[in-house]
Parts: structure tokens; C-alpha cells; sequence
């Protein structure tokens, strides 16, 4: 396909993660391991949406640390052109987990205030109100200011934009309230479908309480549960297919977004939308990174092949 101009506005920051390596002991001393590299649920679809093949400008914020170098070394191995605002007496926004060995969260710390430096106005310079208006696609993420996104998303409406946003946490995705009727897609996990939609709303029915919320399309995925996506009405559901071996689920949502926005970016239908996200995310989990470098359109094309056809929910 032709490359697209995209647009990704949002966190951009260090991730760490720390393995125990045998049972969990509360309050003890436990052996493990850390693991450090750039993620950010924006970053790490910007990475993968640029490794497909298109033109993606990452605007973020970031200290004077090393921190900063970490994730612009990032977006240089994936062709990403780096932007922002640069605070030097701060430190970038980070995450630092401890996982069990089974990869289930013990604890986590977001150090992400930095985030709220990235104000409307900042939206405003020059250069990046020129950026936004020259993209063919805008993607956010909820690691912003609600103001921020709503701003964002309403210039993007009016210069007949298409946007979309990911939800990145429960505690986070309400910031994208005030702008669903202005956003063409949002992601999100269940975690997150349930906190936007409410606890007496079933499955099923997520779709149609964000439609009347002014949602026009978006998709939940559900671990090894069947995902859904839907636009104007429409929704398909596919059971992702099992995989042998698991390298690390992190990032995992984030490239099924990078999946679906491009298929969406070909003139795809939801159908194929939700296929080639599946088959983004699956090479994602294979890989022990949030983003598997080793993304391209052959490896993309032979994993759609494993992937099922979607089913039309009526």
C-alpha cells in the first residue's frame, strides 16, 4: 500500500520490567531480573505502524536523562521521526513492574507526570500545527491531558482527520470521554472496555453503548478471549489462534491498533481490520520486546495466512 503521513501524539517513555524467577515472596528478597526498553502505548504503535512502511512522526515530551536517549534510540531503529518538547530539569516518564515468573503484575509504578506538561497549547507552535494538519492519520493515546486529547481530536474533525486513540489503562481511558463523538477508533483492552462502559453492560453490547455515546468504531481485545471490533453499527468478532510460545504480552494491544489502523489506512474492511490486527499482535507476542522489530509486510502477510476468518455479529 501506498505509505500514509501519521501522526502519533502521546506517551513515549522508559519501560522496565522485573522478573522473579521462582515463587513470589511477599515482603522478602526475591531473585529475578530487570529488563529495560522505550515503550509508551503510542510509541510502541508509531514503532510498528513505521516498520510496515509508513512516514509516522512521534510527538511526546521527555527529561534531560538518559531516559531520553533510550527512546530516541528507539525511534531511530524503526525509522520513527522523534518530536517534543524537552524538559532538562525533569526526568522522562517511565513504567517499572515486577512481574510473577508466569508474567502476572505483582506491582507496577507509573512515574508519567511529565504527561501533564503536554498541554492544548503546546498544540498551538507552528511546527506542529502544521505537522497535524498535513497528516493523513492522527493517533493519540489516554497518557494525555483529557483537554489535550480533546483539543487534538477536535482538529482533527474539523480538517477531515481520521483519529484514534488508545485507552492504556482503566484508571486513564475516561480521560477520552469528552472527545468520543470527535474519534473515529479507540483500543482498549476488557479492563478498560468495562470501565468506559459500565459494570451492567454485557460484552456483547459494548459496541452499542459506545455508539451511543458517540463512538463511531473501536476495538476491545480480550487476551486469548475472541476480540471485537466494530464501525457504524457493524461489529466482527475473531478468537485469536493459540501461540506455542510466548515471548512477552506486553505491547501486544498496542500492535494490534498499528494493525487495524493500517488495514484501516488500505480502505479495509472491518473484517480485514480485525485479522491483520490479530496477526500483528501474534508477532508481537512471539517477541521478547513490546515492538518486535523484526516487523515487515512478508511476515505480516505470513501470519494473516494463520489467522481466522472474522464472524459478523448481528
Amino acid at each position: 500500500m501506498t505509505a500514509k503521513r501519521i501522526v502519533v501524539v502521546g506517551g513515549a517513555h522508559v519501560d522496565r520490567r522485573g522478573r522473579i524467577f521462582g515463587d513470589t515472596r511477599p515482603g522478602a528478597s526475591n531473585p529475578g531480573a530487570w529488563f529495560e526498553e522505550a515503550g509508551g502505548g503510542g510509541f510502541n504503535a508509531a514503532r510498528a505502524l513505521s516498520l510496515l512502511g509508513h512516514n509516522v512522526t512521534m510527538v511526546s515530551v521527555a527529561g534531560g536523562d538518559p531516559g531520553a536517549a533510550l527512546v530516541e534510540a528507539a525511534a531511530a531503529r524503526t525509522g520513527v521521526t522523534l518530536n517534543g518538547f524537552t524538559f532538562l530539569d525533569r526526568q522522562t516518564p517511565s513504567y517499572t513492574a515486577v512481574l510473577e515468573a508466569d508474567g502476572n503484575l505483582v506491582i507496577a509504578l507509573a512515574d508519567m507526570a511529565l504527561y501533564d506538561l503536554m498541554t492544548a497549547r503546546r498544540l498551538k507552535v507552528n511546527w506542529l500545527r502544521d505537522t497535524l494538519a498535513n497528516a493523513d492519520f492522527i493517533l493519540s493515546d489516554a497518557n494525555l491531558p483529557a483537554e489535550t486529547i480533546a483539543t487534538l481530536a477536535a482538529d482533527a474533525r474539523a480538517h477531515a482527520i481520521p483519529m484514534a486513540a488508545i485507552g492504556i489503562s482503566p484508571a486513564k481511558i475516561v480521560r477520552l470521554i469528552p472527545s468520543l463523538p470527535a474519534l473515529d477508533f479507540v483500543f482498549m483492552n476488557e479492563a478498560e472496555a468495562r470501565t468506559l462502559a459500565g459494570a451492567d453492560c454485557e460484552a456483547r453490547d459494548w459496541p452499542k453503548r459506545f455508539g451511543e455515546r458517540g463512538l463511531k468504531g473501536g476495538a476491545i481485545t480480550r487476551g486469548m478471549k475472541p476480540a471485537l471490533l466494530w464501525r457504524d453499527g457493524k461489529t466482527v468478532t475473531l478468537a485469536p489462534p493459540p501461540v506455542d510460545t510466548i515471548g512477552d504480552v506486553t505491547g501486544a494491544g498496542d500492535a494490534f491498533a498499528a494493525g487495524a489502523i493500517d488495514a484501516f489506512l488500505a480502505g479495509g474492511r472491518i473484517s480485514v481490520m480485525i485479522q491483520q490486527a490479530t496477526a500483528l499482535a501474534r508477532i508481537t507476542v512471539q517477541s521478547p520486546l513490546a515492538v518486535a522489530e523484526n516487523v515487515n509486510r512478508q511476515l505480516l502477510s505470513e501470519m494473516l495466512a494463520l489467522v481466522p476468518q472474522a464472524e459478523m455479529l448481528d
